[in-house]
């Protein structure tokens, strides 16, 4: 068990942001504050934006198997598919050991695992790293390469990746996305946004045939040195699939909160 303040944050973090983010693709977006649950889908094919997680603290076994059927309810009613994010550390003991249960009973399988992480570790050195260049997304171009290496990364069709960031004007102005280029190629990419006073982490990731070189790391770095440049933060968050949480310990993040993805029943 972490610190629960922490783990609030986490829930809250990811909360706040999606808002900007869903609202970004859609202004007419699923963008509810229900009780116990946060609805934040932008009904997009690209299913990060499409998002549906619990907020109460201290959820015992009754409440969740209540929380979980309402939240399958409102992912059946989508066009699209997304994901349910239940951050564990804010269930009570018993409603903890019955999650996977309970989710099955309410029609929801378990996708993948993912961390909470924060960290007072702002601001950061400039990286630098002898393969890669660092260029600002400020373009059309740009952010579809960003989108490209996310869909590669996560095994998504480019065209759902796309979905999620094409022609974005928030993206371009007000979050701080960095792409690494090796040799006028494009292969990693981190970005940072300012939200409730924390620098966010999003959408890290390297193309599968360039991984284990340190280039989401120092991609990272980028984002976090500039983002806190720009904007004078001291503390960051983030939440990262069991893949990327090795990466960030290096930077200064500490876990907070254990998470799960959950998916609907096909």
């Amino acid at each position: 068990m972490h610190d629960l303040a922490d783990s609030v944050e986490s829930m809250e973090q990811l909360a706040a942001a999606w808002r900007v983010m869903v609202l970004d693709r859609d202004p007419d977006a699923d963008v509810r504050d229900l009780p116990g649950i946060a609805v934040r889908w932008a009904d997009c094919r690209f299913a990060f934006w499409n998002c549906v997680t619990l907020t109460e603290v201290g959820t015992d076994a009754g409440l969740l198997e209540q929380r979980l059927n309402e939240a399958a309810k409102i992912m059946r009613s989508k066009k699209r598919p997304g994901f349910l994010w239940v951050f564990e550390d804010l269930l009570d003991d018993e409603a903890r050991a019955v999650l996977g249960t309970a989710a099955g009973k309410a029609g929801l399988v378990h996708a993948f695992p993912g961390t909470g992480m924060a960290g007072d570790l702002l601001p950061v050195p400039e990286p630098t790293h002898p393969d890669l260049t660092f260029v600002r997304a400020t373009a059309d171009e740009h952010l579809q390469a960003f989108a490209d290496i996310n869909s590669r990364a996560y095994g998504f069709p480019l065209e759902d990746g796309r979905d999620g960031l094409a022609r974005s004007t928030l993206w371009k102005n007000q979050v701080y996305a960095y792409l690494g280029v090796q040799d006028g190629t494009p292969v990693s990419c981190a970005a940072t946004m300012e939200v409730e006073g924390r620098l966010f982490v999003m959408l890290v990731a390297t193309d599968p045939k360039r991984q284990r070189r340190g280039y989401a790391e120092a991609v990272t770095r980028k984002a976090l040195h500039e983002g806190a440049r720009a904007t004078g933060t001291t503390r960051a968050t983030l939440h990262a699939t069991a893949a990327g949480a090795p990466v960030y310990p290096r930077i200064g993040f500490e876990s907070n909160s254990p998470m799960r993805f959950y998916a609907l029943k096909d």
